[in-house]
């Protein structure tokens, strides 16, 4: 395919509000990973939790928005002149011609969980000042980005579990192509709510500790949020970066609800895909940053996966032992890393890493290293078996 700028980007996530911070703690080899002391949930697990996310207020004229992931959207929109290099691609191409495409699993959910504690006693009906559109509704992220900034071209979310915001930058590749559009907002936007760490908990998937991704001795995941967003181009804006998005692939392991394929054959099938889009062949990857969320299954059938394809030649880290698992927003988020990857010329940690397991034959890297990164390959792998991959590369001058 041919390759796609990624003009602008940033993400906010608990390692930091904004690339700068985000590089400080990538290239310090830092987490920002604490005990849970969301609302009132009452577990023994870590999240990463975004700071004073409820201290954001919306402008009067978005409020009907209000909700912890629009107001987690609006922070991250404010970060690294994000908000402005939209509004130049809407001045640029007509706002009609950019797109809005985004992931996101949990949407405004809490405001519904919050709700719910309001209902009337006696007819159970919920509080007036509920707005479902404006928060629980799944589309209801792209409608306030959207709204927000002015535009009016082809918008829609993904839901997909934890590939979510990986699929949109297939999604928005395909319609730039088809010439439907000539530029897009893709990325995704994921916030804590109950039923998240409830239910992750009730899967027994929730670690004591912060997660430890590949680790033998690993015991889960660890829920975070965030908020990341990438502007797509055909060609770079003013002020745009180097880094392109070279190839995506996407397949379906039909395999279980919540399990992955034991042998990772949806997750291969996925990496080929993007691998072949792109052009490159597996030994020219210098870097990939993995799904890694930490449970012992996913993490042995990603490694059989990637050791079929690459060996243990590639540097390889899941950076969720730093962000912890931001569900939706995932595949955003790292695809901003492997993008800070590419122009900071750093492979990130494998944070949580202490002893790998012998089971798990891929090159883990233990400390951040600090050299050059031409290709990059990000994996984002949900449940049901919905797996992407997407290819990145710098361009050279």
């Amino acid at each position: 395919m041919k390759p796609i700028s990624l003009s602008h980007y940033t993400a906010t996530s608990c390692i930091g509000t904004g690339l700068s911070a985000m590089r400080a703690a990538l290239a310090g080899g830092r987490g920002g990973l604490t005990p849970c002391a969301f609302e009132t949930v009452d577990l023994d697990t870590w999240i990463g939790e975004v700071p004073d996310v409820d201290a954001v207020a919306l402008p009067a004229d978005l409020r009907h928005f209000d909700c912890r992931n629009n107001r987690l959207a609006w922070l991250g929109l404010q970060q690294d002149g994000f908000f402005d290099a939209i509004r130049l691609a809407a001045q640029t191409h007509g706002e009609q011609r950019v797109g809005v495409f985004l992931g996101t699993s949990t949407s405004g959910i809490l405001d519904t969980e919050l709700a719910y504690r309001e209902r009337d006693a006696h007819n159970g009906k919920l509080p007036l000042s509920y707005n479902y559109r404006g928060s629980h509704n799944v589309f209801s992220v792209a409608e306030f980005v959207r709204t927000a900034a002015g535009l009016h071209g082809p918008a829609f979310v993904v839901s997909s579990a934890c590939s979510s915001s990986a699929k949109v930058f297939a999604a928005a590749a395909r319609m730039l192509q088809l010439g439907l559009i000539d530029a897009a907002v893709v990325g995704g936007v994921d916030s804590l709510c109950l039923t998240t760490l409830y239910g992750f908990n009730s899967l027994e998937l929730t670690a004591p500790e912060a997660c430890r991704p590949f680790d033998v001795a690993r015991k889960g995941i660890s829920i975070g949020e965030a908020a990341a967003f990438v502007l797509l181009s055909r060609t770079p804006l003013a002020g745009g970066g180097p880094v392109r998005l070279l190839g995506y692939g996407e397949s379906s392991d039909a395999h279980h609800m919540s399990s992955p394929h034991p042998e990772g054959r949806g997750a291969r099938q996925a990496m080929a895909g993007a691998l072949e889009r792109a052009g490159l062949s597996a030994d020219q990857i210098d870097y990939i940053n993995l799904h890694g969320t930490g449970t012992p299954s996913n993490d042995a059938a990603e490694g059989k996966a990637v050791e079929a394809l690459f060996g243990d030649r590639v540097a390889a880290s899941s950076t969720k032992g730093a962000t912890g698992h931001t569900l939706g927003a995932a595949g955003g988020l790292e695809a901003v890393i492997c993008a800070l990857a590419l122009t900071d010329g750093l492979v990130p940690a494998n944070v949580g890493l202490d002893t790998p397991d012998p089971g798990i034959h891929i090159r883990l890297q233990h400390q951040v290293e600090h050299r050059s990164v031409h290709h990059a390959l990000s994996n984002s792998f949900g449940f049901g078996g919905t797996n992407a991959s997407l290819v990145f590369g710098q361009e050279v001058a």
